[in-house]
């Protein structure tokens, strides 16, 4: 049985929306006068990591200061573009779950992303109403387990679980102190799980 609050990551969860970035990087860098070379397959491995640990990976041999500044421009271009695009790629039944979920739970996202890309998602899957509170990396600036705390103390959360697809989702819950459970037809493979779900409107039937 679920427990009173459900807390949602977004990427490899609610939806795959790497293409959509991968595009959306490439302008940034062409606003740059650099050569767009972010394709889906190189960056889907950097999704569920923080802003600053893309950044490293993509730019390591830049300083601190200026990766951060770069990173800061991809960050703005994805947003506009995000708000911009359909975004039809939701994975099924995720509008339909929420509905139902919020019928008996509270509903949270946690994500490790920047300002606005929560809203973005929400909007555009048209869930906004079912979602209790948010944060993410970009107003905490901590690790996702961390972030995931802010959001339990900051509305009295005592029992939750956190639904991902990662490994380190599955770190995230466990550093909260939370079961996890895995979205199997996400980004990754963690080590292992408290429950699986193989599409989202599985969540009706635990």
């Amino acid at each position: 049985m679920l427990p009173e609050s459900i807390i949602f990551d977004i990427d490899g969860t609610l939806w795959d929306s790497v293409a959509l970035v991968a595009e959306s990087w490439n302008l940034a860098l062409e606003s740059m006068g650099l050569p767009g070379s972010c394709s889906e397959q190189s960056i889907r491995p950097l999704f569920g990591k923080t802003m600053e640990q893309i950044a490293q990976a993509l730019m390591p041999e830049l300083p601190k200061e200026e990766r951060e500044t770069k990173m800061e421009r991809f960050m703005e271009y994805e947003n506009v573009y995000l708000a911009a695009n359909p975004c039809r790629v939701f994975y099924p039944g995720i509008a339909e779950t929420m509905e139902v979920l919020a019928k008996h739970h509270r509903l949270f996202i946690v994500s490790n992303c920047q300002q606005g890309y929560i809203e973005i998602c929400m909007d555009k899957g048209g869930f906004r109403h079912c979602i209790r509170d948010h944060a993410c990396f970009g107003d905490t600036k901590t690790c996702k387990g961390e972030t995931i705390r802010t959001i339990m103390t900051r509305n009295a959360v005592t029992e939750a679980v956190y639904v991902g697809d990662t490994q380190g989702d599955l770190e995230a819950a466990q550093v909260a102190g939370i079961p996890f459970i895995w979205a199997s037809y996400g980004f990754g493979q963690p080590e292992t799980w408290d429950d699986r779900i193989d599409t989202f409107s599985d969540l009706l039937s635990r």
